[in-house]
């Protein structure tokens, strides 16, 4: 028996919540893992990036939808495109600039 346009709309929400979740979920898991070897505590990178500790901790923890210039500040202090932390790749290091250290150029 087909399912009523009602019953399927709230199926495709729960899916849509699902995934939204599950993003928010590993952005936060990617901005604690890139922040860890850069020793910058949640309290530091809220006052680089003029957002409130509470928000650093909700955006981690995968319960805040940030905004994206908070993304682009974040990113920024963490030394990767915006891209790595709303897609994520493997193996992505924070450029050296973000370690203060100097890249292979020497600048």
């Amino acid at each position: 028996m087909p399912r009523d346009d009602h019953e399927q709309l709230t199926d495709e929400r729960r899916e849509l919540d699902e995934r939204v979740t599950e993003n928010r979920r590993r952005l936060g898991e990617r901005i604690a893992d890139l922040r860890a070897p850069l020793e910058i505590s949640q309290e530091q990178l809220a006052e680089m990036a003029g957002i409130s500790r509470r928000t650093v901790q909700r955006i981690e923890a995968g319960t805040a939808d940030p905004r994206y210039g908070d993304l682009l500040r974040i990113a920024a202090i963490l030394g990767v495109p915006v891209s790595v932390l709303i897609e994520g790749l493997d193996d992505v290091r924070p450029h050296p600039s973000a370690t203060g250290e100097a890249d292979e150029r020497g600048r």
